[in-house]
């Protein structure tokens, strides 16, 4: 039972750094315009990317110190996220 649990978290923080990194990708192609933010599909993409991860990166961006152009935070919750499933793995053997 607890090994299910785990494989499911697994699965779940797995689809969440996927998703972290299609929109940090997204927000790149925009930045050096690559792609037009007036793409309605990929700007609806990004932007509700945006949403999910926006509550959970503001208290990182609060932690770590300003480096000015370069956003850490994304980076910071995947290593976060890795120590979580490396943890509950851990926990479940």
């Amino acid at each position: 039972m607890t090994q299910a649990l785990v494989d499911i978290l697994g699965m779940v923080i797995s689809t969440a750094n996927m998703l972290l990194i299609i929109w940090f990708i997204i927000g790149l192609l925009f930045a050096f315009n690559v792609v037009s933010p007036s793409n309605q599909f990929v700007f609806a993409v990004h932007d509700a990317l945006g949403r999910l991860f926006e509550p959970v990166l503001r208290p990182i961006r609060r932690v770590i110190p300003d480096t000015g152009a370069i956003d850490f935070s994304p980076m910071v919750f995947m290593l976060l996220l890795a120590a979580v499933a490396r943890i509950l793995q851990y926990a479940a053997y």
